[in-house]
């Protein structure tokens, strides 16, 4: 109706506005189940903290699983993954592997978001053990499973502290997984230093072996 002062949005312009706002869902639904797991996430309730209406919600995403595998592919970082198995078989002491991996470590927590909430998913689903999260059950094991053999190559070479290799990595990544959430949900915090990290493997932190680094 002329004169009532309402002006249609264009096509292009809802488009726009679709994408906002799938992107915006993607981003908190993201940060919530990182925050409370799959399992601990009801629809209503991550509706509510990100502001929208299921019925919204339920318009860009068919179910709580369609909407935690997409953001799953989202931030999958699976070629970090291979370079941890390849870091792992590299003809490297394991001293210079924790450092290698702990440098890394750090500075992508520090810069990348999506990297801290991948950090937090695979530990809820770690916690969960719920069968569904990840296609591939052994994927998020496998971060363990690599940081054990470079444990076990360093108490080999006397450089590790002793004890269950597979104890000792799910420590080094728990430590790990609190500082993802410190970076995904407080503004102001301390982070740990590499040297911080390595320490909880290694038994003599002082002298630092080179290595090339992680590409």
């Amino acid at each position: 109706m002329k004169g009532d002062g309402f002006v249609p949005k264009s096509p292009g312009r809802c488009q726009e506005i679709r994408e906002e706002t799938r992107s915006k869902i993607l981003h908190d639904a993201m940060l919530y189940f990182a925050k409370n797991g799959f399992a601990g996430t009801r629809i209503s309730d991550l509706s509510k903290s990100i502001g929208i209406g299921q019925g919204t919600l339920y318009l860009y995403f068919k179910s709580k699983e369609d909407l935690f595998h997409e953001i799953y592919a989202m931030i999958d970082n699976r070629k970090e993954l291979q370079k941890l198995r390849l870091l792992a078989g590299l003809p490297l002491s394991a001293k210079q592997k924790i450092h290698r991996l702990s440098k890394f470590l750090m500075e992508r927590l520090e810069q990348d978001e999506g990297f801290a909430a991948m950090i937090a998913l695979n530990a809820q689903a770690t916690l969960e053990k719920n069968g569904f999260a990840y296609e591939d059950s052994s994927y998020q094991s496998e971060w363990y499973q690599s940081t054990a053999k470079i444990i076990e190559q360093g108490q080999k070479e006397k450089t590790v502290v002793t004890g269950s290799s597979m104890k000792l990595a799910d420590y080094y990544w728990g430590v790990v997984y609190l500082y993802a959430l410190k970076k995904l949900f407080t503004s102001r915090y301390e982070m740990i230093t590499v040297h911080d990290l390595e320490r909880i493997l290694l038994k003599d932190c002082g002298k630092q072996e080179v290595a090339p680094e992680w590409e």
